[in-house]
């Protein structure tokens, strides 16, 4: 088979049909100050062991202080929670700034008023193109409120509206 050219562009307004969920990844980073990114590619891997994975960024400066933790929760967020990603899809130091959380008994933050929490050791990371295939063995897991999940869906924020 023969290698095909794929326009950037195109791939990305294509693939931006399909609707995602949208989670944040937190873990400690060295100094004990909370890191974490936003992903919307999410997805359960295996029951048996209990896996999860997600792809970030091999440009990602949040991913690294997450990988170097060693362990990590991923948020699933509520469509009220735009200001949560906002923040913490910003670039910098204050990512954290006027976002809610507690820690959990393996250490890691766990957003306030996300749908639910799945706290993960760090598996495998495998290289998968521009970005990282990181999967985790989940140590805990929680559904926290029966809300509605943010979506990612054409470059915007939403959530699920159901049709009768």
């Amino acid at each position: 088979m023969t290698q095909t050219t794929i326009d950037a562009a195109d791939f990305r307004k294509v693939l931006g049909s399909y609707p995602t969920g949208v989670c944040v990844v937190t873990a400690l980073d060295g100094d004990n100050k909370p890191a974490g990114m936003v992903v919307g590619s999410f997805t359960s891997v295996s029951l048996d062991p209990p896996l999860v994975g997600f792809f970030p960024d091999k440009k990602s400066t949040s991913w690294p202080l997450i990988e170097n933790a060693g362990h990590f929760c991923v948020n699933v967020m509520g469509s009220d929670q735009q200001d949560v990603c906002r923040a913490v899809g910003a670039k910098g130091d204050e990512k954290f700034v006027g976002v809610e959380y507690t820690l959990s008994e393996h250490n890691l933050p766990i957003i306030a008023n996300s749908l639910a929490c799945i706290e993960c050791r760090l598996y495998s990371v495998t290289e998968a193109g521009d970005h990282w295939f990181v999967m985790g063995e989940v140590l805990r897991m929680e559904s926290t409120r029966d809300e509605d999940p943010m979506l990612f869906h054409r470059g915007k924020y939403g959530g699920f509206a159901e049709v009768l």
